[in-house]
């Protein structure tokens, strides 16, 4: 069956980094475009970034561009996401999804403060 689990987050000072991962099982994993959400207590779930199957094309949430990278590894089947410069505002649980969200993995915390 299909399994997603992050890991990766943690507790960080502001201005810190962190990279989460996302292991994937159970389908043609290089064949789906897939997804990093957050959610913050009390907010919605926001997208933060997108990855083409290929990984050549990804689009990012205004909130984090120039600070994310969204990355994969067709071969481990893992997605990544590396944090640079963090805020206090990108308190959240980090989540991956499967290409139209029809598979979550559990979620890792990040929490970022001082």
């Amino acid at each position: 069956q299909v399994q997603l689990v992050e890991s990766g987050g943690g507790l960080v000072q502001p201005g810190g980094s962190l990279r989460l991962s996302c292991a994937a099982s159970g389908f043609t994993f290089s064949s789906y475009f897939m997804n990093w959400y957050r959610q913050a207590p009390g907010k919605e779930r926001e997208l933060v970034a997108r990855i083409t199957p290929s990984g050549t094309g990804i689009n990012y949430a205004d909130s984090v561009k120039g600070r994310f990278t969204m990355s994969r590894d067709n071969a481990k089947n893992t997605i990544y996401l590396q944090m640079n410069s963090l805020k206090p505002e990108d308190t959240a649980l980090y989540l991956c999804s499967r290409s139209n969200n029809n598979y979550w993995g559990q979620g890792t915390q990040v929490t970022v403060a001082s």
